[in-house]
């Protein structure tokens, strides 16, 4: 139970510190002097720049936290595998590159669709 507590903790302020950093992406700077039809079109185009900024933003580093934090449990539990059983190495060796390219993959999956936001949407 204590862990699962201590987990929370590190949980909610990994979340903090993703809303505080967030929060210049919703910064704008308020310009004067030009008409009312041209400032209602630059609050909308800043709204969606804004919006598109904050959901690259999250999709990368949700997936790159991700894949780091699954690359770090294979790595580790396949070194452990290895101490345990020195004779199967290459077996586990295998087993562990293959794993990796393939949360390797969907890091770069989330990329692109961060790329395609940025640029199609």
């Amino acid at each position: 139970m204590n862990k699962l507590v201590k987990k929370l903790r590190i949980l909610g302020l990994v979340f903090l510190m993703a809303l505080v950093l967030a929060v210049p992406a919703f910064a704008a700077e308020e310009e004067s002097g030009e008409p009312a039809a041209q400032t209602e079109v630059q609050e909308e185009e800043g709204g969606v720049i804004s919006g598109k900024a904050l959901a690259t933003a999250l999709a990368i580093g949700l997936a790159a936290a991700g894949g780091g934090v699954g690359m770090g449990v294979a790595t580790g539990k396949a070194v452990e595998s290895i101490g345990r059983q020195p004779e199967a190495e290459s077996k586990i060796r295998t087993m562990l590159m293959l794993g990796l390219v393939f949360i390797e993959t969907a890091i770069i999956y989330a990329l692109l669709v961060v790329i395609l936001i940025i640029f199609v949407l």
